[in-house]
């Protein structure tokens, strides 16, 4: 697996995990800078408050001009003991009437035409950097008809930003240490969590064509990994009987195809062997041509199962009466039949929809089968049945040995027969039955065979 690069599972769930708790740990620290600054707003609010009422309320106890000159000294008493705090009134003509030291206030705060009332306080920097935090208001006086003054009130929040900027850097220091720590914590995590995927990695990279019959751990997986180790070892069981199907059909190939080659050179090398009569040479050119045929229809039988297998069989289409076309075919094997006291009989009726050469080849191997399997004086039943609306189905039945349940799933395979000792030099090579099913499975059915008490059904399904 590799461990680096956009396309490591490792290295992209590492940058999630450590990206998610980046996220989480600035959410965080953003919400608790907030509620800080809020804080401290409102310790200021209450301070500035505070003094802004005990300023109204010596302004409300002015009672002529001549009190104006005492106001200084009380506004003064008022702040002792509040360093940083700074205050100042302004009369409605912009007359300055009291200020605190070195007071610097923006002009929003003090002009009386542009005053707005508002519940948030300003924020400030005055020239020399101080940043301040003020509130103003107007307030009547004592003094009878006398317009409203504006009272403004501020504080120093120096300490207020050191103390956030020292916090805003320790807060991008832990998330960047946090970002590090939890991005290598989730690089081991995914690491151990990904240790059963490179185990099974490790067990399919030691399966090979000669090991196909092994299987992948699924208890030793986590359960979002057991399904996927199960669905490997059902591919590997599907690799593995295909394997053995395409070894046994090479084998069976390469068997079927000996024969008649030994036939033909052995044959050919006796006949060159020494000068003979034209008769003679008519004789074996004659069965050479019997060899070839049969080599010619194996091999057709062969490419036509090879394009069935790779869905390359794209049958036509035409309604056909299979009854009728059962009769037709009995007339074929009619000879065959009486030679051996065969009884051929059919009944029913009904109609698909395929391919009329296919379909014949299909009920034509049936027949022969059927005819090398029954006894002289057996009797060979065709019966076509119309179920409506699900399928119609035709079966060959024919009487003689019954076949062992255990042959019966694989009389459909290539080059099987049931009695291994039969000569294989006879008429059939063993593709008959297999050539049926993929003809029915061509047009979307399928073929079933049973066997029992000396009685044999071969049954094609058609859909309708």
């Amino acid at each position: 697996m590799r461990l680096s690069g956009h396309n490591s599972m490792t290295f992209r769930l590492t940058m999630l995990f450590a990206l998610s708790s980046t996220v989480v740990l600035l959410l965080l620290g953003y919400s608790i800078g907030g509620s800080l600054e809020r804080h401290f707003e409102e310790q200021d609010m209450e301070v500035l408050t505070g003094k802004l009422k005990l300023a109204q309320h010596t302004l409300e106890k002015l009672r002529s001009a001549v009190d104006l000159k005492v106001l200084a000294q009380q506004l003064d008493d008022s702040l002792i003991g509040h360093h940083g705090l700074e205050l100042v009134v302004v009369a409605p003509e912009g007359q300055i009437l009291f200020a605190t030291s070195g007071a610097k206030f923006p002009q929003s705060l003090l002009d009386s035409r542009v005053w707005v009332a508002s519940a948030r306080p300003t924020v400030w920097t005055t020239g020399d950097n101080q940043p301040l935090r003020g509130i103003s208001a107007l307030v009547r006086t004592g003094i009878k008809d006398a317009q409203p003054v504006i009272v403004a009130v501020a504080t120093d929040i120096s300490h207020h930003e050191h103390f956030m900027s020292s916090f805003r850097m320790t807060l991008w220091s832990f998330v960047a240490l946090a970002a590090l720590l939890t991005g290598f914590l989730g690089w081991l995590a995914v690491r151990r969590g990904l240790a059963p995927l490179q185990a099974i990695r490790r067990e399919a990279a030691g399966i090979t064509a000669h090991r196909l019959h092994s299987r992948l751990s699924a208890d030793s997986v986590p359960a979002e990994l057991a399904e996927l180790a199960e669905t490997l070892n059902e591919m590997l069981a599907r690799l593995e009987d295909s394997f053995r199907r395409l070894s046994d059909f090479s084998s069976d190939i390469a068997h079927e195809l000996r024969t008649p080659v030994t036939n033909l050179l052995t044959q050919t090398q006796v006949t060159l062997s020494r000068a003979r009569a034209p008769d003679d040479y008519c004789d074996v050119l004659a069965s050479n041509a019997e060899e070839l045929e049969r080599l010619s229809r194996m091999i057709a039988d062969m490419l036509f199962l090879a394009k069935s297998d790779n869905d390359l069989v794209i049958p036509d289409r035409e309604p056909l009466d299979l009854i009728d076309e059962v009769k037709g075919l009995f007339e074929f094997y009619e000879a065959l039949a009486e030679e051996k006291s065969i009884v051929l009989t059919c009944s029913g009726r009904g109609v698909v929809s395929g391919d009329r050469l296919m379909l014949r080849r299909a009920i034509s191997n049936l027949l022969s089968n059927a005819l090398r399997h029954t006894p002289a004086g057996g009797r060979i039943v065709v019966r076509v049945d119309d179920t409506g609306d699900s399928a119609v189905k035709l079966s060959v039945e024919n009487s003689g040995d019954t076949v062992a349940r255990e042959h019966l799933p694989r009389l459909f395979d290539r080059f099987y027969r049931v009695d291994s000792s039969r000569q294989r030099s006879s008429e059939g090579a063993g593709l008959g039955l297999a050539i049926t099913r993929s003809i029915l499975r061509a047009h979307g059915g399928d073929a079933v065979i049973r066997s029992e008490r000396g009685v044999t059904v071969c049954e094609l399904v058609f859909p309708v």
